[in-house]
């Protein structure tokens, strides 16, 4: 059955998986570039952000739906578990990790009728030991505002995966299951291998808080669905007498772990995909090119000889001071007689630049 369910899992993966490949050669939009025009080389110094991280933590682990539970007369029984993560960001809404967990539950049991007072409460524990590829949706990003300009540190997270677990449980009670040797009896022991056989699934929730650019805090809540029947230590078969597995109809014993951890982000950027939203950073690039103040930058080179005339494109630029110029920056001498009107006291006549820009025959007969 459990093979079944994995089968149901991975084949239509495999199905339906495409290879893309891209031409190379080619500098023009393409079908695999979304038809931009700029077609860039992607490597490490063009990321914008970094969507790699290592997580790891610890927390509790309680057996629930089981016929052994770590909820028994009133009491909590105590268990733990330890985990470590590589976690890849797919986009800002939904990423990846390769989990690994490892820890302990501890839960206790009664059998039904006669046999329950002869053996009394039995009690067992699972050591247990899961590798599990799970996804992360990040609900905050999904429902955040595109025109939220606000800074924010907390985010709402929902988890689903699947993976393969080894485990050894250990019964003891006061009948079948208990340290004697007349007459003859041991423990219940069980051990399971990490292979196809150990295939389960889980999901939760859970708030990630950002601390630093570089370190989040993640609190978590997993429910993991074994489909064993042997995970809490009832034994292997359903009709095994005196008959743990009797005690519920399930045939799966489940639990949950609640763990606080730490989320170390890897990369040089400033930003992680986890808390960067790249829609709403488009929109922020254009309500800030759509709100930016527009200068108008006159003579950027400046105007050396004080004419009036831009630098960039002043034609003369040593014109005398009081000069009159063109819109060339260019001294004006109207009568074209090489005399800039400045220094020219003919304005309208020309005449050599030795008169003064006068002719030398008007000056003759204003002396006669």
């Amino acid at each position: 059955m459990k093979v079944k369910l994995f089968l149901a899992v991975i084949l239509p993966i495999a199905v339906f998986a495409q290879e893309a490949k891209m031409d190379s050669m080619s500098t023009g939009a393409t079908t695999f570039s979304s038809g931009a025009a700029q077609v860039e080389k992607f490597d490490n110094s063009s990321r914008l952000f970094n969507d790699w991280s290592i997580s790891f933590g610890g927390g509790g682990a309680f057996m629930h739906s089981a016929d052994l539970t770590s909820f028994y007369g009133n009491k909590i029984n105590w268990g733990y578990n330890v985990y470590v993560s590589l976690d890849k960001q797919i986009s800002h809404t939904f990423g990846l990790s390769l989990l690994y967990m490892k820890g302990k539950t501890n839960q206790k049991g009664q059998l039904p009728g006669a046999a329950g007072v002869t053996a009394g409460v039995a009690n067992a524990w699972t050591k247990y030991d899961q590798l599990s590829l799970i996804g992360d949706v990040n609900f905050s990003n999904i429902m955040r505002r595109v025109d939220n300009h606000s800074n924010y540190r907390w985010s709402i997270h929902g988890y689903g995966g699947f993976g393969f677990m080894g485990y050894n449980t250990h019964l003891l009670d006061n009948d079948q299951y208990r340290y004697s040797t007349s007459p003859r009896r041991a423990p219940l022991d069980i051990e399971q291998k990490l292979n196809i056989q150990s295939f389960f699934f889980e999901f939760g929730t859970g708030v990630k808080y950002k601390i630093s650019r570089r370190v989040d805090l993640d609190a978590r809540v997993m429910y993991i669905f074994s489909g064993d029947d042997e995970f809490d230590g009832g034994g292997w078969t359903h009709n095994w007498s005196p008959g743990y597995n009797l005690i519920k109809s399930s045939y799966s014993d489940d639990m949950f772990a609640p763990t606080l951890g730490l989320t170390v982000k890897l990369g040089k950027n400033i930003s992680n995909l986890t808390w960067h939203d790249p829609l709403q950073n488009a929109y922020d690039r254009v309500n800030a090119l759509e709100n930016k103040t527009k200068e108008l930058v006159v003579c950027k080179s400046g105007d050396k000889d004080n004419d009036g005339v831009c630098d960039d494109w002043d034609r003369q630029l040593d014109t005398p001071a009081g000069a009159r110029v063109d819109g060339s920056g260019v001294a004006l001498d109207m009568d074209l007689d090489g005399v800039i009107d400045l220094y020219d006291k003919c304005v309208t006549v020309p005449g050599p630049a030795d008169n003064d820009g006068c002719p030398t025959k008007v000056m003759q007969n204003t002396k006669q």
